[in-house]
């Protein structure tokens, strides 16, 4: 195939790829988790999330798109033959069979495995951790995911029988943020948790039913420090055993007539009250700070 402005010469089949062609069978296989596991790979969809996996090196590994795509697309075509990834150009019908929307956007990346070890996260002194206990839908995943990236989180874990973080759908509703932190699988929820203890940070459990007013932490200063926090499924929420190991169990307060939230915009909520605390400056600062200025 003759190289376009955007590529590289790969091989010497002529025309795009097909859906029969060998690369493009291997990669649909990645759509199933059993050989996305064996294989330590999956496909990222999309200009943007193929735009956020080409920003961490070694990460892409082939770059499927349409001509149309790879010509719309050229600068991220040419990242990623700058990076000596290769660009496959497929038909149409091949991008469909490797896509799992309604309207494919013309591009797919496959991308390998991004877990880090849990003590390898945690050694790096993050201040603001998710974590997903057994959160099988992915498209809330994903939500979780991208709104934990918005607030500041640099980890997020999915914990016992949580979702694969590298299904499809949790990949596009992480929309580029998968990328951007560190991603841990962790088998055993108390194990995470303790160790996230360990790490020095305040392990908060979401529910409904918590002893600890979000508000009222919040106005304690309780949410400065580095902090966890535990989310669980929208149907069961989070094991008996989790908030008991957990320092506090909190709510978010209704002040309407709602029953509750949904698991999205509880995260969001409980997320973004810690990393407001995070980098509020401390009373204490702040008045040794104003001491240090009235001084001759």
């Amino acid at each position: 195939m003759q190289s376009r402005p955007h590529g590289r010469r790969l091989d010497a089949v002529s025309g795009p790829f097909t859906p029969r062609t060998p690369r493009v069978v291997a990669a649909r296989r990645l759509q199933r988790r059993r050989d996305r596991d064996a294989a330590g790979r999956f496909l990222a969809e999309g200009p943007q999330a193929v735009r956020e996996a080409l920003t961490r090196p070694r990460t892409v590994l082939e770059l499927f798109g349409t001509p149309a795509a790879l010509d719309r697309y050229a600068d991220l075509a040419a990242r990623a033959a700058a990076a000596d990834v290769p660009v496959s150009e497929v038909t149409d019908e091949a991008l469909a069979a490797l896509t799992e929307t309604v309207a494919p956007q013309g591009l797919v990346a496959v991308c390998r495995h991004l877990d880090v070890p849990l003590d390898t996260a945690l050694a790096r002194g993050p201040r603001l951790v998710a974590v997903l206990a057994g959160i099988r839908d992915p498209g809330n995943a994903g939500t979780v995911l991208r709104t934990a990236d918005a607030a500041g989180a640099q980890v997020v874990v999915f914990a016992g029988e949580a979702v694969d973080p590298y299904n499809g759908k949790a990949v596009r509703a992480s929309a580029g943020s998968l990328f951007h932190v560190d991603v841990v699988r962790a088998p055993d929820p108390l194990a995470a948790v303790a160790a996230l203890r360990a790490a020095g940070l305040a392990v908060l459990a979401t529910t409904g039913y918590g002893v600890d007013d979000l508000d009222d932490l919040a106005d304690a200063g309780r949410l400065a420090a580095p902090t966890a926090w535990l989310f669980g499924s929208e149907a069961h929420g989070l094991a008996d055993e989790l908030t008991a190991a957990a320092d506090a169990r909190v709510r978010v307060p209704l002040h309407g007539r709602a029953e509750s939230l949904n698991l999205a915009a509880a995260a969001a909520v409980c997320l973004y009250a810690s990393a407001r605390a995070q980098r509020r400056p401390s009373t204490g600062c702040a008045a040794e700070t104003a001491g240090e200025s009235a001084r001759p």
